[in-house]
């Protein structure tokens, strides 16, 4: 099956995920978790792209980056991908690969869903019962972004900023965010746009995407859908991508 294609626009939010080959640790250490927000910091600035929101999984990692053109969310994680690699099998005395093929990729709707995919990143830990409350767990942006906590790694985006006029407030009112659950039909809509590698939003954004790209882009059924696991190792019916020209 031909790979998915997937798709950049400058200025525009991206959902990024990065798992381990055959779903093994890409994190053993707290060191390798510093260590690779270390590196991301410095391949973010040097491709120009800002994090807004983050989680480092014991075995996948989600990003939620601007990049400022559309090749910047690839070299930053081809960057990164070579030189955590590197990192990783020198400090754990292993060679080969470490990540599962390239990472996916969804461009993400600002009015309609990008402060559900913060929240959603941010859960992670959550959902995957390590923890009972995002605060509990260190390696992600929901300090930053619900506390105020310093991490130079998070830019907050527009949508984030307009929350409040203060630091305070904006704090308080993302922390609001977290006190009704995300429905089962935007976490839905989160991990197949993911799974898919294709726009996150309103059929408006979506329309706005395919004329900035020059294509169309949609999914069909193929046949019988398959049953394989999503962007977060759940069990779902997944459709073919077919690009209309």
């Amino acid at each position: 099956m031909p790979r998915k294609p997937r798709y950049y626009l400058p200025d525009v939010p991206c959902h990024v995920i990065q798992r381990g080959n055959d779903r093994q640790p890409c994190f053993r250490a707290p060191a390798d978790f510093q260590a690779y927000l270390e590196m991301l910091g410095d391949v973010t600035e040097r491709y120009g792209c800002s994090v807004h929101a983050y989680v480092l999984m014991t075995n996948h990692v989600h990003l939620l980056m601007t990049p400022v053109d559309r090749e910047g969310i690839s070299r930053t994680m081809q960057a990164l991908g070579r030189r955590y690699v590197r990192y990783f099998n020198q400090q754990h005395g292993r060679t080969g690969t470490l990540w599962e093929g390239r990472h996916k990729a969804s461009l993400v709707d600002s009015e309609s869903y990008l402060l559900t995919c913060y929240r959603y990143i941010e859960l992670n830990p959550v959902r995957a019962c390590m923890v009972n409350s995002p605060a509990d767990y260190r390696w992600s942006s929901f300090r930053a972004n619900a506390i105020g906590g310093d991490d130079p790694l998070v830019t907050p985006h527009a949508c984030y900023l307009a929350l409040g006029a203060t630091v305070k407030e904006r704090v308080a009112a993302y922390r609001a965010l977290f006190e009704d659950a995300v429905s089962e039909e935007k976490l839905q809509a989160v991990r197949e746009a993911a799974t898919l590698c294709v726009p996150l939003g309103a059929q408006s954004f979506c329309k706005k995407v395919e004329r900035r790209l020059g294509r169309r882009i949609s999914y069909r059924r193929r046949g019988r859908p398959a049953r394989r696991r999503d962007a977060d190792g759940h069990e779902q019916e997944t459709f073919e991508l077919s690009l209309d020209p």
